[in-house]
């Protein structure tokens, strides 16, 4: 019994050390682009949604699984294997892409911290470069174990949600049985919203980021299996925010009629309805997750850059050892927090066109990692299984449909 608690305390012990990038590369993808999504569809459709977050869980495990397993065996981030296997000139359009994809996408996570803090009325010329100043420290003045250890305590307040869903006092019993009883109406807004709440989970930046993470962390074969259960707790716990996010404004505003157009707007919305609490806890949700999100876009997208040009990376370097790095990080910070504060900027086609980027940009990334974990020879006996991939490619191409079936309809509801 004593050698029994000892192995199992050994196992606790290692796995604590090994968690971090599947948790954090999970849960911040909830960012303001997702709980809007996920406000919207529960404020529309009530509970008729909440099926949805038993594929989410499934296809965000298995494709950030073969990311962290791919930077585990291998020791090198994706644009780095890219690099190596289908060249610079590829990879060169796929960094400028996702650049530009990026630097949007950071735009709207500042938005998304203007609008939480303008519900306790802070305004944005103040709380936009504060947190602009805040991710930029973090990251330039910390070392990866701190950084990470600060992402990890945002990945924790989103608890924050699951307390208002409970708040909002929602009929449990209905709640079980539409999350396992699919529903689905064929018409254009409703299959947009489902394709929306898959498609918002999973996004290209993530692969990069994950996978980065593990190598600058050192996660070795021998914890391969630690490495996988990071990815299924980040998994679960990102999908239990979006239950209870559809929880709370199903609750709520779509009981009530209530219409909203962003999550800042469920957010105030929530007061009269479920208490000024609950409304409070959303917003600070959606605070921490745009701060927190403000800093992860802008690292991704340096480490991707950096891997696919072969400069030096890593927030354990110093400024002077990898400028490149440091560089991107700061430009995009400073040209997505800078973008919300001037005046008359176009910010939502802007948001608009980094939505359809991000949506032309994820099969290309998706199809690139089938084919690496699928190579015996990058991968050993670490490639996928046959049952892996045949969840795999059935997951991917269903996830790449959707995907282009929703930058197709946002082109067309824009046109």
């Amino acid at each position: 019994m004593r050698q029994w608690l000892e192995g199992r305390w050994r196992r606790l012990v290692v796995l604590g050390a090994i968690v971090g990038p599947g948790i954090i590369t999970a849960n911040l993808d909830n960012d303001a682009g997702g709980i809007t999504t996920y406000s919207l569809a529960g404020a529309i459709y009530g509970y008729r949604l909440l099926w949805t977050v038993i594929p989410v869980a499934l296809a965000l495990f298995v494709v950030q699984e073969m990311s962290s397993r791919l930077g585990v065996v291998t020791g090198k981030g994706l644009a780095d294997l890219m690099r190596e296997q289908f060249g610079v000139k590829a990879i060169f359009y796929l960094m400028v892409a996702l650049l530009l994809t990026n630097w949007g996408n950071t735009m709207a996570e500042f938005a998304g911290l203007a609008a939480a803090l303008e519900i306790i009325h802070v305004p944005r010329l103040v709380s936009v470069p504060i947190g602009a100043v805040f991710v930029w420290w973090l990251v330039t003045w910390g070392t990866y174990r701190a950084v990470e250890k600060v992402f990890l305590m945002a990945s924790a307040f989103y608890v924050a949600y699951v307390i208002s869903g409970i708040m909002a006092k929602p009929d449990w019993g209905n709640v079980l049985v539409s999350t396992v009883t699919p529903s689905f109406d064929m018409n254009l807004p409703f299959v947009v919203m489902v394709v929306g709440i898959v498609g918002t989970t999973i996004a290209p930046w993530m692969q990069f980021y994950q996978q980065a993470a593990v190598v600058e962390k050192g996660i070795s074969t021998r914890n391969l299996r630690e490495a996988r259960l990071d990815v299924a707790i980040g998994s679960l716990m990102a999908v239990l925010v979006v239950w209870f996010i559809l929880i709370a404004c199903g609750a709520t505003l779509h009981k009530a009629g209530i219409p909203i157009r962003n999550a800042a707007d469920a957010a105030h919305a929530l007061a009269p309805l479920a208490g000024r609490y609950a409304a409070l806890l959303f917003g600070f949700g959606l605070f921490n997750a745009s701060l927190f999100a403000a800093a992860i876009l802008p690292l991704s997208t340096a480490y991707s850059v950096c891997e696919g040009m072969g400069w030096e990376r890593g927030i354990d370097k110093k400024l002077q050892e990898a400028p490149w790095f440091y560089g991107i990080y700061t430009a995009l910070i400073a040209l997505g927090a800078g973008a919300i504060l001037i005046p008359g900027v176009p910010l939502l086609k802007v948001l608009y066109l980094s939505q359809v980027a991000n949506g032309i940009l994820l099969p290309a990334v998706l199809l690139f990692m089938l084919i690496l974990a699928n190579r015996r020879d990058i991968m050993g006996e670490h490639v996928n299984s046959k049952t892996f991939n045949v969840v795999a490619w059935v997951l991917v191409g269903s996830l790449i449909v959707m995907t282009l079936f929703l930058t197709v309809a946002t082109l067309l509801g824009r046109a």
